[in-house]
């Protein structure tokens, strides 16, 4: 699926990485931290692009809100798996 909004394409990538390096934590994580941080990725280009195909601005407008919303809780979750030293710096 292609979306011609870049903040869509972003939020893809975004989403695939925290899927790669998430399979990196430890197996004790895979239903908690690791499973959020998916769930919260995730959620940020799927409330964008159901936004876009609801065809109401006031709509789309409320969604991008919520996929905010997800990127500021997965900020912190990656912050989080930087303090507990599942994820480098870099």
């Amino acid at each position: 699926m292609k979306n011609k909004l870049e903040v869509w394409s972003l939020s893809h990538e975004l989403t695939l990485q925290v899927y790669k390096i998430s399979h990196l934590f430890p197996k004790y994580e895979q239903f908690d931290l690791c499973s959020q941080m998916r769930r919260s990725s995730a959620s940020i280009p799927t409330n964008i692009v159901e936004g876009q195909a609801r065809n109401h601005l006031k709509e789309f407008i409320q969604l991008l809100y919520i996929a905010r919303g997800s990127q500021a809780e997965l900020s912190y979750q990656i912050y989080l798996a930087f303090e507990l030293d599942y994820l480098a710096e870099d």
